[in-house]
């Protein structure tokens, strides 16, 4: 008969995440984990394998969570399309004022692993695709109410948006100001209204 778990697995993997987030894979020892999650070094294998398991499902969990945020405004129906920018823009800057400039665990996730690593190049290219495509389907209703430029099309802006967020997220791991970040994303998010 087993023994039943002593710890709950979606708190460790939160937790996890967010050791990961801020000191990225090869810097996080298993001590780190174990000493943020107070879970001992075997229970945590005996459910996640190894660190890069466990950082994998980190990685998933990250990308779900932000997603969904993305979806919830996207479905906000008594908003506008340039409101739900504003409120993404605003979401980026929220996450820059955190204490820690962690940036973002994708975004640093790429940086650390480059194309190396298949299944950490998967997730990345699985979220950034995803925010793509949220930002394409605002862009889009947007450029039917005549809202945002037609010039280009809603795949080609929302890939620019896109592109502006992750350098965000890179500058603001690199220590840039919160204004020049602000001044970025203003800019960015500003060229494409008509």
């Amino acid at each position: 008969m087993s023994r039943p778990r002593e710890f709950d697995v979606d708190r460790a993997l939160h937790q996890s995440m967010e050791v990961f987030w801020t000191k990225g894979f090869k810097s996080t020892s298993f001590e780190d984990l174990t000493q943020t999650t107070r879970v001992k070094k075997q229970s945590l294998y005996g459910v996640f394998d190894d660190k890069r398991s466990l950082f994998l499902k980190a990685l998933v969990l990250y990308r779900k969570q932000s997603v969904a945020v993305l979806e919830e405004l996207v479905s906000q129906d008594d908003m506008s399309p340039i409101k739900k920018l504003d409120a993404i823009r605003g979401i980026a800057l929220g996450q820059c004022h955190e204490t820690i400039r962690r940036g973002c665990l994708m975004v640093n996730s790429a940086l650390e692993f480059g194309t190396d690593d298949k299944e950490v190049k998967r997730e990345v290219e699985m979220m950034f695709a995803e925010v793509e495509q949220l930002l394409e389907k605002i862009i889009r209703s947007g450029q039917e109410q005549q809202l945002i430029t037609t010039r280009y099309t809603s795949k080609e802006l929302a890939a620019y948006l896109n592109n502006a967020l992750q350098g965000a997220k890179m500058m603001e791991k690199s220590g840039a100001s919160w204004e020049r970040i602000d001044m970025v994303l203003y800019t960015s998010f500003a060229m494409i209204v008509p």
